[in-house]
């Protein structure tokens, strides 16, 4: 695995997350609209029909799919199942900024998990980035006054975050050391469909179990399916294949430093549909983020 962010392994991880903050401003907008596990599953059941033509050798007699398969259906549950489910009902309860805030965690997270399950060696390089990067995110969350941080109270929606951060944790430590039967991997649609062909069918038990627990609503209309078409291509299958590549050439310890680009890039979005101008805060959280991602690198 090749430590090295290169210019196209850097674009590979700025662009999922860039993705992911359109889902989180997309995401609070229709929140309302359907139930948060319901929402999963249709968004990830829009993301099978969208690639079943472009993967469907992957269920052929003799492919790495039923090889792998138990691989496969813990991927699925982790990502596609958990984590999305978990960061929909998170924005529930839980204010963006919270959200935000338990998300940026992700990066220590990742450390944590790598060395404790995975045998991974931290470096105390990589921990210092991980606290420069995080001090980032604080500054954007902040708007740049610390006092603001003080404010924030926690609420069952961030134990929901922290979980889905701990979900992708053990997705990203397993997608990139797991073994790859019969070179999967070089098919980007077939490994995906594999991974959400799981999902499907984890989040379509847990929508199930959704609705037998109370009664739920969704409301049609143009702007939820304009958002489930939205988040099922961007954030999904574009991002999604763009974390999976960006993952398998430098890590999820070192992948994970460019989640923490997503508060950025979800305040710049904010402020464009607001019509607010970037202030200079926003440039010096960058800085530092960037900054945790250089430290923390091993070249």
């Amino acid at each position: 695995m090749n430590q090295k962010i290169t210019p196209a392994t850097a674009a590979l991880l700025i662009i999922a997350p860039a993705m992911w903050a359109g889902n989180a401003v997309v995401g609070r907008a229709v929140i309302n609209m359907a139930p948060p596990i319901t929402l999963n599953f249709i968004r990830w059941l829009i993301v099978l029909v969208l690639i079943l033509p472009l993967g469907w050798s992957v269920f052929q007699r003799g492919s790495g799919f039923w090889v792998d398969w138990r691989r496969f259906a813990v991927l699925g549950l982790l990502g596609a199942g958990l984590y999305n489910s978990l960061q929909y009902m998170a924005l529930h309860s839980s204010t963006p900024i919270n959200v935000t805030l338990v998300a940026a965690s992700l990066p220590i997270c990742m450390l944590l998990v790598g060395r404790l399950f995975f045998a991974t060696h931290v470096n105390p390089r990589q921990w210092a980035g991980a606290c420069l990067s995080i001090v980032g995110v604080l500054v954007v969350l902040s708007h740049g006054q610390w006092q603001k941080l003080l404010t924030f109270h926690w609420v069952v929606g961030d134990l929901y975050m922290l979980l889905a951060t701990l979900s992708w944790s053990f997705y990203s430590w397993l997608l990139a050391s797991g073994k790859d039967p019969q070179n999967m991997r070089s098919h980007w649609a077939g490994f995906m469909l594999a991974q959400v062909t799981f999902g499907v069918l984890w989040s379509g038990a847990m929508s199930s179990a959704e609705w037998l627990l109370a009664a739920q609503q969704i409301t049609w209309g143009w702007p939820l399916v304009a958002a489930l078409l939205y988040v099922a291509v961007g954030p999904s299958i574009i991002a999604f294949r763009c974390w999976d590549a960006g993952v398998q050439r430098v890590g999820p310890s070192i992948a994970a430093f460019f989640t923490n680009l997503t508060p950025l890039f979800a305040a710049l979005l904010s402020s464009a549909f607001l019509g607010e101008s970037p202030h200079l805060y926003h440039g010096v959280a960058f800085v530092l983020i960037l900054g945790g991602i250089a430290l923390s690198s091993k070249r």
